[in-house]
C-alpha cells in the first residue's frame, strides 16, 4: 500500500489501523480451505476483495455524508470529499493492478462482476426511496446487489483460488449470497433494537431507505395507516420524535417478527449448502462465522 504520495500514505497508514471485522476476508480463507488447499492465490484474492471493499465504503462514505466509519471519523470526515474520492479510486486501482500482475483473471471478473451490482443496488435504492413505493421483492433485489454480491464473491474466489471446480464455484457463490442476504436483514434489524452498537437507532428510517420490517408492517396496514407513516418518513424524518413513532409502528406491526423469520430462512438454506461439502475444520469455522452474521451485536 506505500506510495511516492506522503499524503497517501498518511491516509492508508490511517485506514489500515481502523479495520473492521475483516469478515469478508475470512469467507475467502474459510471457503478455499473447505474446497480445496489455500494457496498464494487465495491471499492475493483475499487482498483484492478487502482493498475493494474498503474502496466502496471509502466513497460511500463521501454518498452518505457519514462523517464516522467503524467509530472512528471518516477519510471525508478528515480530509474532505474530493481525497476521500481520490482515494477510494487509488484502492481500487491497487485491487486491479494486484490481480492484473498475478494473471489471477477468474478472480478479477468475480470481484468486478460484484462492484457491477453494488453500485446498481446502491442506485435502485436512491432511485425507489425518492418515491417510497418499494416492494419486498425489490428489496430483496437491492440487498443482493448492494450487499450480498460481495460475500458471494467472497467464497467463490475462495473456492476459485483453490482449484475448485466450476459447479463447486457456482455452489459457494450461492452460500454467500443466502449468508449475504441474512447478513443485511440483522443489519436492518438493528435499526429498531435497544442493544445495537454498530450504528444510531432509526438511521435508515432518517435517511428514507426502505427496509424488510417497515415493508412489511406496510402492506400489512390499512391504507389511512400506510399514508400517515410514509408521510412522516417523507417529510418528518429528521425529528427523533417522529422517527421514534415510525419504529413503535413497525414494532406493533410484526415487522421485526417478519423480518428475523426471513433472515433465519436465509440462513437455514446457506447450512443445507455447508452440508453438501467434505468434514473439515473450515466448514465448521464456515458454520460459525455464519452463526456469527446472525448472532452479532453490531
Amino acid at each position: 500500500m506505500q506510495t511516492h504520495v506522503l499524503l497517501l500514505d498518511k491516509i492508508m497508514n490511517y485506514i489500515v489501523k481502523r479495520k473492521g471485522k475483516q469478515m469478508r476476508p475470512m469467507f475467502v480463507f474459510l471457503s478455499a480451505g473447505a474446497c480445496g488447499t489455500i494457496g498464494e492465490a487465495t491471499f492475493r484474492g483475499a487482498s483484492l476483495i478487502e482493498l475493494l471493499h474498503t474502496a466502496t465504503l471509502v466513497h460511500d462514505d463521501v454518498v452518505d455524508d457519514a462523517n464516522y466509519r467503524r467509530g472512528f471519523f471518516s477519510v471525508n470526515a478528515l480530509w474532505k470529499n474530493k481525497i476521500a474520492v481520490l482515494v477510494g479510486d487509488f484502492l481500487l486501482s491497487r485491487g486491479l493492478i494486484l490481480s492484473i500482475e498475478n494473471n489471477d483473471m477468474e478472480l478479477l471478473g468475480i470481484v468486478t462482476k460484484s462492484v457491477k451490482e453494488m453500485s446498481e443496488g446502491e442506485l435502485l435504492q436512491f432511485e425507489k426511496a425518492r418515491q417510497l413505493d418499494i416492494t419486498e421483492a425489490v428489496y430483496l433485489d437491492i440487498i443482493r446487489q448492494k450487499t450480498a454480491s460481495l460475500i458471494a464473491s467472497c467464497c467463490a474466489v475462495g473456492a476459485s483460488s483453490a482449484g475448485a471446480s466450476k459447479d463447486q464455484v457456482n455452489l459457494m457463490r450461492t452460500f454467500g449470497e443466502l449468508v449475504g442476504m441474512a447478513f443485511q436483514i440483522k443489519d436492518d434489524l438493528f435499526d429498531y433494537g435497544e442493544d445495537e452498537i454498530g450504528k444510531p437507532l432509526g438511521i435508515d428510517i432518517k435517511e428514507k431507505k426502505m427496509t424488510l420490517p417497515l415493508i412489511h408492517a406496510l402492506s400489512k396496514s390499512p391504507w389511512l395507516e400506510r399514508r400517515k407513516i410514509i408521510g412522516l418518513i417523507k417529510n418528518e424524518s429528521s425529528k427523533p420524535k417522529k422517527v421514534k413513532e415510525v419504529i413503535a409502528y413497525v414494532k406493533a406491526s410484526g415487522g421485526l417478527e417478519y423480518a428475523t423469520q426471513s433472515m433465519n430462512q436465509f440462513r437455514e438454506k446457506a447450512t443445507a449448502i455447508l452440508r453438501q461439502l467434505p468434514d473439515s475444520v473450515y466448514k465448521t469455522s464456515l458454520e460459525q462465522l455464519v452463526k456469527f452474521t446472525i448472532d452479532r451485536k453490531n
